[in-house]
């Protein structure tokens, strides 16, 4: 059976336990292994629903099911199973990209967080909007982008101008383009969004096509000039596991409204000032 020398169960209002905590030897994967979910083989854990006859599946897959994938049988009305709760509470799960080398295990109520930002998770296609659906390893993506995103303009050297064309184009729209230098590549992103009725802005931004952790080795500077003013923002690269979503909705980068934009245009057209250097 389980036996927990000295182990405390959390309760609500105990400290999840750290990645880092072992268990006896021999025990453990057979035990998490009655928690697999038998439509995507991910981990059921808390909270945990069964069927009447007792059959456990994920909460993500039942929310897709209306009967039970083992027996058929009705799904509702949900009935609670608090035994599997608090075993599952004393047991390190994998993490979720543990085949593609991630080590760690990890008590159930860290796996989320954990996972949001594994190094081991795919990448997808760091292209604004979510039309391409690519994903893959890291090493894939540039030839990702040079295969299916022919259109992407590549500049070499560390100093370049990314010109936005046409920034007067109505509704949203982004502006694309790689720079090349450090023995790395970087993707410059100009978006135009209407935050909310009639007011527009724009948000730039520079991504490493690479780790968070190789991010953190550079910093970037875009800057707009002319008509004797200039606005500057300097700043980390993002690593694209992060995208750029995240980075616009944390307003983690240049903005400026379209006024602004006007102030530093020509005949429509934008140039931005991108300086990348290694820290």
């Amino acid at each position: 059976g389980l036996h927990k020398r000295g182990f405390k169960v959390p309760t609500s209002a105990s400290k999840p336990l750290s990645a880092a905590w072992r268990f006896l030897p021999g025990q453990t994967p057979e035990l998490t292994a009655l928690f697999e979910c038998p439509v995507c083989f991910d981990y059921v854990l808390p909270p945990i629903l069964q069927c009447q006859a007792g059959h456990l599946v994920c909460n993500p897959c039942r929310q897709k099911l209306s009967c039970c994938p083992t027996c058929r049988g009705p799904l509702s009305p949900s009935i609670r199973n608090l035994a599997m709760e608090k075993v599952a509470s004393t047991l390190p799960f994998p993490c979720k990209y543990s085949s593609a080398g991630c080590l760690l295990t990890l008590h159930h109520s860290e796996k989320p967080d954990h996972e949001e930002v594994c190094e081991f998770r795919p990448y997808t296609c760091p292209c604004p909007g979510a039309t391409c659906k690519w994903h893959g390893s890291l090493e894939a993506v540039m030839p990702h982008l040079m295969h299916v995103h022919k259109s992407i303009t590549t500049l070499q050297g560390e100093d370049i101008v990314f010109l936005a064309t046409d920034i007067n184009l109505p509704g949203a729209v982004d502006w694309v383009m790689m720079q090349s230098c450090f023995s790395h590549h970087f993707m410059l992103v100009l978006e135009k969004q209407e935050k909310y009725e009639g007011h527009q802005q724009f948000f730039a931004v520079v991504l490493l096509i690479g780790t968070r952790k190789q991010a953190e080795n550079f910093a970037y500077r875009l800057e707009l000039n002319g008509n004797r003013r200039r606005l500057t923002w300097e700043a980390t690269p993002r690593s694209i596991h992060d995208g750029v979503a995240a980075a616009i909705m944390n307003s983690d980068c240049l903005v400026f409204d379209t006024s602004i934009a006007h102030l530093f245009a020509d005949n429509g057209n934008l140039g931005i000032n991108v300086t990348i250097s290694m820290c």
